[in-house]
């Protein structure tokens, strides 16, 4: 069949031609109604939104997300127009986890803090805030969890908001975005919750943009109720707010699940739902990453390991530097490897 694609997928193209598919290839943003007339299969990105404005009157019956999030996608439309949509859950789950390690070991580092004397706070313990969770605890944090959907489901070990905010020293958040309901998380931190803040020391947000008020964050820092902030995510993307970038400490493109890793495995999910959908019973075709050029990692300790693996401070000067190509920096970003790609060798 034909099918349309987000051409910042990797891998994916290729696959797909592999597979016996006519395929269109697009920037994400200029997919457009007429380009599915006649296409059976449509595979995006967080920046194209599945709607009826694109959808009607397509011949589209699957729509393949290469993300965590769906919030792009209009689900109820689709139940209704009947057709089947997936997302990749968990696929960049390593990579934000690296991503956060990364920002509180280069903001430790450059406040003279060890690691295990902080008191982390997790907003949305998912495929990625467990992640986060696994490894604060293995480095000796103090570790307070927030999720209300699991707490009210009856697991326990959870924490209030209002707890994370008297309590934590660095609090970073994981949630879905949801604008309505019973979990609703848009602008969940909001004026309110910056000014029950006690001791904030960094506030990182790598989840979606409106779940943190941007605007109410920068009256945080310029107030000191937040000392420093690490965005990934943005309200209004790309059209950021410059006051906000540049008093963040690290002030990010969006990429904080862009390792080749994550891109992969996107790839390989949604490739593999659209094989059940179409009935391909081949095996399929998929690209295997080569080990990093340089691939053995010595250091005295994780932090120095990981901060040389990646270090967030590079993409943060790129961004500030050249606010105007958010877009650019993170469509052509140079996907990082993950820790698991190197031998790391700790040498006291």
């Amino acid at each position: 069949m034909k099918v349309v694609i987000d051409e910042k997928i990797p891998y994916l193209g290729d696959a797909l031609q592999q597979m016996g598919h006519s395929v269109l290839a697009l920037p994400g943003d200029a997919i457009a109604n007429g380009h599915l007339v006649d296409a059976g299969a449509l595979f995006v990105r967080t920046r194209t939104n599945c709607n009826a404005a694109l959808l009607d009157g397509s011949a589209v019956r699957f729509i393949g997300t290469a993300t965590i999030g769906y919030d792009h996608i209009d689900r109820e439309y689709c139940k209704q127009a009947d057709i089947e949509w997936t997302n990749a859950p968990g696929c960049n789950a390593n990579a934000v986890l690296q991503y956060v390690q990364s920002v509180v070991y280069s903001w430790a580092r450059d406040n003279g803090v060890a690691a295990d004397t902080l008191t982390l706070g997790i907003v949305g313990v998912g495929q990625i805030g467990s992640r986060v969770e696994r490894w604060a605890r293995s480095v000796g944090m103090t570790v307070l969890l927030n999720d209300p959907p699991r707490e009210e489901r009856g697991e326990e070990g959870f924490s209030s908001l209002a707890d994370i905010a008297g309590q934590c020293d660095v609090i970073t958040f994981h949630p879905t975005l949801s604008r309505v309901g019973r979990y609703a998380s848009y602008h969940l931190a909001d004026e309110r919750f910056f000014d029950t803040l006690q001791h904030c020391h960094l506030l990182i947000n790598a989840s979606r943009g409106p779940i943190v008020d941007n605007e109410a964050l920068l009256a945080a820092l310029d107030s000191g109720k937040v000392e420093s902030a690490a965005i990934d995510v943005w309200e209004g993307e790309p059209h950021l707010n410059l006051s906000l970038l540049q008093r963040a400490y690290i002030a990010t493109p969006h990429i904080a699940g862009y390792s080749a890793e994550g891109k992969i495995n996107a790839t390989r999910q949604v490739l593999e739902a659209f094989a059940r959908f179409s009935d391909y019973r081949s095996m399929l075709p998929m690209t295997e990453l080569a080990a990093p050029r340089e691939s053995f990692i010595k250091a005295v300790n994780e932090a120095e390991a990981l901060l040389r693996i990646y270090n967030p401070l590079g993409d943060t000067m790129a961004l500030k530097e050249a606010p105007e190509k958010f877009e650019w920096l993170r469509n052509n970003y140079n996907l990082r490897r993950e820790p698991a790609a190197y031998n790391i060798k700790i040498e006291k």
